[in-house]
């Protein structure tokens, strides 16, 4: 195997974390970022734990930029999100904006940043959500974060179209629903069932594949 340097945005718990280990562990060097305290990536060999990263706003990608000055990334993996609820009785329209931001514009804040410094035939991933699919919204509500991962697809896809000249693979995640804290402990596997599946998808990335919208099982979801 190949050892890898990789970049995951969002890692100090859930399914970040589980991946900066897994790939840690796999003998890759990992970059993993967070916003203000590092929980236990300090503990983790192979890991360079890369704080203040906020991708809501652009001075906090500027520390990220700042934080791997000069590395040359083969993939960078986007995990961080936010997830809001409200409903048509209900509505936060602050809330909207806050997951429009950290959700679609985050990542590609974060693609504006370092897309010169991933390598030719390296890869960029994107953690979304199949509530952003427009064909498989059976159960409506969730406006801010449907919205958000909806937005953010389609911001993955151009950077498919874009990153392809550099010969770089773009792929959109969807991580299963997982029991996470974000998910307040519901879900259908833990993260790291989620991580290993994730880094599946990742190792499966190709310029053939490149602006695909997948399930962390493999299955191809509907936009």
């Amino acid at each position: 195997m190949t050892s890898r340097t990789i970049l995951v945005v969002g890692a100090n718990r859930g399914i970040g974390f589980e991946l900066a280990k897994q790939l840690s562990a796999a003998g890759h060097h990992v970059h993993a970022t967070y916003r203000t305290t590092p929980g236990e990536l300090e503990t983790l060999d192979g890991v360079t734990p890369v704080g203040g990263v906020d991708i809501g706003s652009d001075a906090g990608v500027a520390a990220l930029d700042k934080g791997t000055a000069g590395i040359a990334f083969d993939d960078v993996i986007v995990v961080s999100g936010v997830l809001r609820r409200g409903s048509l009785s209900e509505p936060n329209f602050d809330d909207v904006a806050l997951q429009l931001n950290v959700n679609s514009v985050g990542p590609l804040r974060v693609a504006v940043a370092l897309h010169g410094r991933i390598a030719q035939g390296g890869r960029f991933a994107i953690l979304t959500s199949r509530m952003g699919s427009i064909a498989d919204n059976g159960s409506g509500g969730m406006y801010g974060y449907r919205m958000s991962k909806a937005a953010v697809n389609a911001a993955g896809m151009s950077l498919a179209r874009d990153l392809a000249e550099q010969k770089i693979a773009v792929a959109l995640l969807h991580p299963g629903f997982v029991r996470t804290e974000m998910t307040g402990g519901n879900g259908h596997i833990d993260a790291d069932e989620s991580a290993r599946l994730l880094i599946e998808r990742v190792n499966g990335m190709t310029l053939e594949n490149t602006g695909t919208f997948w399930h962390a099982n493999g299955e191809v979801l509907p936009w």
